[in-house]
Formats: structure tokens, C-alpha cells, sequence
């Protein structure tokens, strides 16, 4: 059977028998709906399914690439151990202003360390820094049109037992849309190729929100 196409009505009911969100995760998501690009926070069924995985993992160190207003950091930051570690990155300022509170709210805030400047910067950063090998979990949500090469170097960011999973994969469905040929589009196709071709890595792309790609590596990598 093909994935169940949601409904209004059906995903209403998912969320009421599933959810367990938060108080402080639910008032940054109301706050986020109300912005322009609101469409750029994760789904929280996604957020409360990372927070799964990180438990799973017992995960201490994760990485994010890409902020926005804070929602996914805050997510996966209030299931790490009080002495855990969350470097997310970011290259606009402007959403600070709303993140750090909320993070300052739920008594996040050590452990949630924010890098401002173009992502690719701080990866190589990280790595000149010694955490190669280090991150338990990375999830990569930043600009497309360098996908390819946030996910090589996450490779080498993530620890041998780690998960790297990577968000809006399927992109609203242009990937199958050939009229498509924007820079993103084009590199999130060329990703999943390559992904799927990865004879180093275990794959699964999972259907949740706007397409989620979770990636291991083997243990001979």
C-alpha cells in the first residue's frame, strides 16, 4: 500500500492521538506561524520523531544546520542529557530575537550554541576544531543549493554509530517536476541520486512533512 494521503481532518487526528508537545515548543510554533516564512519550520510530528531518535541514540552531541526561529533546536535540545551539547548554524541574525528567548524559557540555553555565518564556514570550522567523528546526530535544513556538500562533510562530522538526517527532500513534489530547474531543485535530485547510489552508507527517506532522508554510515566507513 502507497502512503495514506492526509487530510485535514486525518492529520487534525494525528497530531491530537500523537503529539506530546512541549508547552514552550508550542508557543514558539504559534509565534513562527505568524511570520511570513513559516512554511520553513520543521512539522511537529518531525520534531517530536527527532526527539525520538536522539533517545534511541542516547545522543549527547548533535549538530543542525539551519535555524530559523529555534523550533527543531529546542526540540532536540530539551531530550539531550543536562551536560549535552547542540551547535545549530545559522546565517541570518534576525531570528535570534525570537529563538533565545524560548530557548532562555525552557533553561535550554546551555546547551544550545549558535554559529553565525555561512554554514559551510562553520563545518570546516568544526572539523579544524576537532570534532570529526564527534556528532551523534546531524540534521541538515540550511540552503539547498549546498546540500551535496553539507552532507559530505557530515560525514565526517558524525560519529561512526551516528544518524545524519537530511529535511525537504522531496521538496513540495518539484523533484518529479521537470519544468523544475531552479538551482534547488536541481541539487536536492542530485543529492537523492547520490544518496541512494552511497554504497557507504544504510539510507531511509520516510514520507514525514516534506520528506526526511536518514542516513548511516557503515561500519567498514
Amino acid at each position: 500500500m502507497k502512503q495514506l494521503q492526509l487530510s485535514d481532518s486525518l492529520y487534525k487526528y494525528l497530531l491530537q492521538v500523537s503529539l506530546r508537545e512541549d508547552p514552550i515548543l508550542l508557543a514558539l510554533r504559534e509565534e513562527t506561524a505568524k511570520l511570513p516564512l513559516a512554511m520553513m519550520q520543521i512539522a511537529p510530528e518531525q520534531g517530536q520523531f527527532m526527539q525520538l531518535l536522539l533517545k534511541i541514540l542516547g545522543a549527547k552531541k548533535v549538530l543542525e544546520l539551519g535555524t530559523f526561529t529555534g523550533y527543531s533546536a529546542l526540540a532536540m535540545s530539551l531530550v539531550l542529557p543536562d551536560d549535552g551539547e547542540l551547535i545549530t548554524c545559522d546565517l541570518n541574525p534576525t531570528w535570534q530575537s525570537i529563538s533565545k528567548p524560548y530557548w532562555e524559557r525552557a533553561n535550554q540555553q546551555h546547551k544550545i550554541k549558535q554559529r553565525m555565518g555561512p554554514a559551510l564556514e562553520s563545518l570546516y570550522a568544526l572539523l579544524n576544531e576537532g570534532y570529526d567523528q564527534q556528532f551523534d546526530f546531524i540534521f541538515i535544513d540550511a540552503d539547498k543549493t549546498n546540500y551535496m556538500q553539507y552532507y559530505e562533510l557530515a560525514l565526517k562530522l558524525i560519529r561512526p554509530t551516528g544518524l545524519i538526517a537530511i529535511d525537504n527532500v522531496l521538496w513540495g513534489g518539484k523533484v518529479i517536476d521537470d519544468t523544475c530547474i531552479d538551482a534547488q531543485t536541481r541539487e536536492i535530485r542530485k543529492l537523492n541520486e547520490h544518496i541512494h547510489n552511497d554504497a557507504r552508507v544504510d539510507i531511509s527517506l520516510l514520507g514525514i512533512a516534506d520528506g526526511l532522508f536518514l542516513i548511516r554510515k557503515k561500519g567498514n566507513y
